[in-house]
C-alpha cells in the first residue's frame, strides 16, 4: 500500500494539486474574464474558475501514468480498485471543498467547478482508456472549445457545452456523474499495455 501510495504521487502530487484546487476556488470564486466569441458577436463571460478543475485532471493523469503495468499485474492488492477509490476520494474532496466554499461566499460559481469537476475527470479517464496522452489533453481541449464556441449567444450555453450551465441545472449534474461513472467503470476495466 505504502508503494502504491509513493508510485502514484499521491503526498507528492495529488495533495498539492487539492490543495491548490482549493485555494484558487477561494481566491477566484467570484474573477473572471471577456473572451471574444467565434459564433456570437458579444464577447463571452468565462469565469477562472472554469480553468480550476484542469488542475485536478491534470495531477490524476500524471498521478495515473505512474503506473507499472507489469509489476501491478502481479500485484496481491486489487491496484484498480485502489487506483478507483482514489479518484473517487480526490473528486469528492474537491466536491465537498466547492459546496463549502459557495455556502460561505454565496457563490453559485464555485458549486459549478465541483460538478465540472467531476465531468472532466469523467472525460479525462474516458480519454485515458482510448489513449493515455489524451488523458490531460482531452480536459483541455473541452475547456478551451467551450470558451469560444460554447455560448449560442451572450448568456445562453449550448446544450454541448455542460461546464457552463448554471449550477442548479440538475440534468447536467446527472450527466457529469454518469460520465464519471462511465470514465471509472471503463479505467477500471480497460486492459493495461
Amino acid at each position: 500500500m505504502t508503494l502504491w501510495l509513493k508510485v502514484r504521487r499521491v503526498q507528492a502530487v495529488l495533495l498539492p494539486g487539492l490543495a491548490a484546487f482549493t485555494l484558487i476556488t477561494a481566491v477566484a470564486h467570484d474573477q473572471y474574464v471577456r473572451m471574444p466569441s467565434l459564433l456570437s458577436a458579444g464577447g463571452n463571460r468565462i469565469f477562472f474558475l472554469q480553468l480550476v478543475p484542469l488542475i485536478l485532471t491534470s495531477t490524476l493523469a500524471h498521478s495515473l501514468a505512474q503506473a507499472v503495468p507489469e509489476i501491478e499485474a502481479r500485484a496481491q492488492r486489487h491496484i484498480r480498485a485502489l487506483d478507483m477509490t482514489l479518484i473517487t476520494a480526490i473528486v469528492a474532496a474537491a466536491v465537498l471543498a466547492c459546496l463549502a466554499i459557495g455556502t460561505l461566499t454565496g457563490s453559485q460559481e464555485v458549486t459549478m467547478a465541483g460538478r465540472n469537476a467531476i465531468f472532466l475527470t469523467g472525460l479525462m479517464l474516458l480519454g485515458r482508456t482510448v489513449r493515455e496522452q489524451a488523458a490531460t489533453a482531452l480536459p483541455v481541449g473541452w475547456v478551451f472549445a467551450v470558451m469560444f464556441v460554447g455560448y449560442r449567444d451572450f448568456h445562453r450555453p449550448w446544450p454541448w457545452a455542460v461546464t457552463l450551465h448554471p449550477a442548479d441545472f440538475l440534468p447536467t449534474f446527472g450527466f457529469c456523474l454518469l460520465v464519471l461513472a462511465g470514465g471509472l467503470i471503463l479505467h477500471t476495466r480497460a486492459r493495461r499495455v
